[in-house]
Parts: C-alpha cells; sequence; structure tokens
C-alpha cells in the first residue's frame, strides 16, 4: 500500500467518513468529514489520535501497513470526543504494551467511555515525550473545545498536531494537503465547522493561537480536514479572523414564515440591501435550511436581519432553535434589525427582540411587524428602509 507521507518518517492513516449524515447527529454532512490519525515511526513509535469505530477496520490496515512489521509505543490522546477516540480500546487489543499517553484531564473522561486503562503516561504542559530523532512537546489548549485538550508538536519536523483546532468538515477528495486542492472549495467547510464547533470557544482559540506562536510551525495537521504543509499560515489567519469576529461586508437574512407572507416580507428587506449597495446578501428559511448553514453564514457577515411570524403569541417555532445557537455560541459586533407578521395576535417580532437583545449586537433600526400581508405601501416602505438602514451600517 502506498503510504501518504508528512515527512519521510511520519504518516498519515486518516479515514474519510461520507457515509455519515449528521456530525455529531445534529450537523449535517454533505460533503462527508475526515477523521485523521498520524503515525511517527522512529526507534520509538507514536500513533497520534486514532479515529472513529466505524472506520476500525480500514484505520488497522492502513497503520499496520506504515508500520511493517513494528508495534505501536505510544498512543497520543489530544482530545476523548468519540469521534477521534472511539478505535482507543481496539488499538490497545492489539498493541497491549502500548502507552496511552494523555494530560491529567484527558482519563477521567477517557476511562468514563472505554473502562481502565492501565498502561497510561500523562504529560503536563511544555513536556516531551523522545522517541529517537523526533521529540513530541505538549500544549494544553483547554476549552478546545474540551477541558482536556491539547496539541502535541514535533519539534524536528515542525509539525503541529492540533487535534479540532484549524480543522473543518468535507471529506478529503484525493487531495489530503493544502497545496493539492483549490482552498476555496474547502472554505465554507472551515468556516461552518469553525461556526458550530470552534466558535463558542473563540476566545479560547484565540489564547491557543496565542500560546503556539511562538514555535516554529511548518505543518499544521489537524484532526479533521486538509493538512497545511504549504502555507499554515492562511489557516491561522482564518481562525484569527473567525475568533475576533471581523466580519466580512455582508447581510444575512433569515426568517420563519407559516404561509408564505413573512417570506414575502424578507424579499422587501433584501431588495433594500441590494439597493443600498450590499453585493453580499444571503436568504434563508429556517424552515429547510439547517441551522449549521445559517450560523456559518452569520459569523462571515457583519449584518443580520431576522424575521419571524407570529406564532400562539409568540414566534415562528423553527426560528427558536436558531436563536438559542446564536446566544449559545455568541458571535459578536453584529448590525441587526428585526421584522415579521402578525394575524389575530403578535409576539413573533417581541420575541425575536427578546432574544437578540441577549446577543448585545447593535440595532440600527426600528423594528417592522406587518398585519396581515405586506400589502400596503407603509409596510413596503418600512421593509425596504429597514434592509437599506442595516446595510448602511454594515458598510459604514
Amino acid at each position: 500500500m502506498k503510504q501518504i507521507n508528512l515527512t519521510n518518517s511520519i504518516f498519515y492513516v486518516g479515514v474519510n467518513d461520507r457515509h455519515t449524515d449528521l456530525f455529531e447527529n445534529h450537523i449535517e454532512l454533505p460533503n462527508g468529514v475526515s477523521y485523521n490519525s498520524y503515525l511517527i515511526v522512529d526507534e520509538k513509535v507514536a500513533l497520534i489520535d486514532p479515529v472513529e469505530a466505524n472506520f476500525l477496520e480500514e484505520y488497522l490496515f492502513k497503520v499496520k501497513s506504515a508500520l511493517q512489521g513494528r508495534k505501536v509505543d505510544y498512543l497520543v490522546i489530544n482530545h476523548d470526543e468519540p469521534d477521534h477516540s472511539s478505535t482507543v480500546a481496539a488499538v490497545i487489543r492489539e498493541w497491549p504494551e502500548v502507552q496511552v499517553v494523555g494530560n491529567a484531564k484527558t482519563f477521567g473522561p477517557l476511562e468514563a467511555f472505554y473502562g481502565p486503562i492501565g498502561n497510561k503516561k500523562v504529560v503536563a504542559e511544555g513536556e516531551t515525550l523522545g522517541l529517537g530523532q523526533h521529540t513530541l512537546q505538549f500544549f494544553m489548549v483547554p476549552m478546545v473545545h474540551w477541558p482536556e485538550s491539547m496539541v502535541a508538536y514535533e519539534q524536528t519536523s515542525g509539525i503541529v498536531f492540533s487535534n479540532d483546532a484549524f480543522g473543518g468538515f468535507g471529506a478529503l477528495n484525493g487531495g489530503i494537503f493544502d497545496d493539492q486542492v483549490n482552498l476555496a472549495f474547502y472554505e465554507d467547510d472551515m468556516r461552518r465547522y469553525y461556526a458550530n464547533i470552534v466558535g463558542k470557544v473563540a476566545m479560547q482559540a484565540l489564547k491557543a493561537i496565542e500560546k503556539l506562536g511562538g514555535l516554529e510551525i511548518k505543518m499544521i495537521a489537524p484532526s479533521h480536514g486538509l493538512v497545511w504543509r504549504s502555507n499554515p499560515a492562511w489557516v491561522i489567519g482564518k481562525y484569527t479572523q473567525w475568533s475576533k469576529h471581523e466580519g466580512e461586508e455582508g447581510v444575512v437574512i433569515v426568517y420563519g414564515s407559516m404561509h408564505g407572507n413573512t417570506a414575502r416580507m424578507a424579499e422587501i428587506v433584501a431588495r433594500g440591501a441590494a439597493e443600498a449597495g450590499i453585493k453580499e446578501v444571503k436568504v434563508y428559511d429556517v424552515a429547510k435550511t439547517e441551522v449549521s448553514f445559517i450560523m456559518s453564514d452569520l459569523w462571515k457577515y457583519k449584518g443580520v436581519i431576522l424575521g419571524a411570524c407570529a406564532h400562539y403569541a409568540n414566534m415562528f417555532p423553527d426560528m427558536t432553535l436558531l436563536v438559542h445557537e446564536i446566544n449559545e455560541f455568541k458571535p459578536k459586533n453584529k448590525c441587526y434589525g428585526l421584522f415579521g407578521g402578525m394575524s389575530w395576535s403578535g409576539g413573533g417580532v417581541k420575541t425575536l427582540a427578546k432574544y437578540a437583545e441577549e446577543g448585545q449586537w447593535n440595532l440600527v433600526a426600528d423594528s417592522v411587524e406587518v398585519k396581515g400581508a405586506p400589502i400596503r405601501e407603509e409596510d413596503w416602505d418600512r421593509l425596504y428602509n429597514l434592509g437599506k438602514a442595516v446595510a448602511a451600517a454594515v458598510k459604514g
């Protein structure tokens, strides 16, 4: 089997998942996802971050092919989450003498998932593990995105094995490295991964970037997505931008509509934003687009306009999940406006306003609530001007 080399003695042994529909059982995966694992073959052999259990047979075949009869001495666990760790017990069965390497917070969750682990090696901040010509150094990055998260830096090659940091959704379509693919194809899935996995801990992500800033990083090898061997500064720059909530010029309009009237309002709002000079206007029906895609664009753009019809004196039910995610992940520095429809009673706009206040965004225009359909000139003007006002704030 032809090996995928990061260097002469460091190998990629990850797998692609093109079958799972939902990541963590709630985030759609139209382009799949990769589970990346790495093998360092030296005087001692280190296997870094195994893969999801459904791919065990393929995974062990790849590892054994690279080992050529050698055994695994160390199994490094940078992150306990089961999409990486669920083959730990199988690796231990295959190589019973293997030492499992983690930090002080690693083994509680790991043993809760898979039972007692007898041969443990606990490493601390900055500690090193010599393999021969290669040396791994460990740095704690707590809450990126679990408390036990750490990264392993190989000093000889300058490779950071970064677990979930700098990762992305999307199976790897033949190209493993950043210089083998069109990055524009992967960027949206990377940002969607960031917005829905890492975004909640943006401050911790920034701290992790600062901590690694003193290292000579020649390559970044995450647990999902592309390996960054030619331009690691590109992905570091993207993560820094997203972690600092530096939005781009654009407006995201998301609406929930029962009978189509609030949908008609969204079209008028969008027209106002476009005629005010915003070229990136994204319009989403919250009942048809899975929330992770909307969150990705909310993270990307500066302007947000939310619309919901009334539903039993509350708001359109599907909007509830979106506003929950917004307040859970807290994208910042947004200019926003609100609109919605009512019939015999209101509640949609009022409920939206309550959630929006928690986000501490910049409200740039009065909310617009329309009774019935937007058939009156006055209502049309208010909706159109709402789009214009948010656009002006974004451009300003």
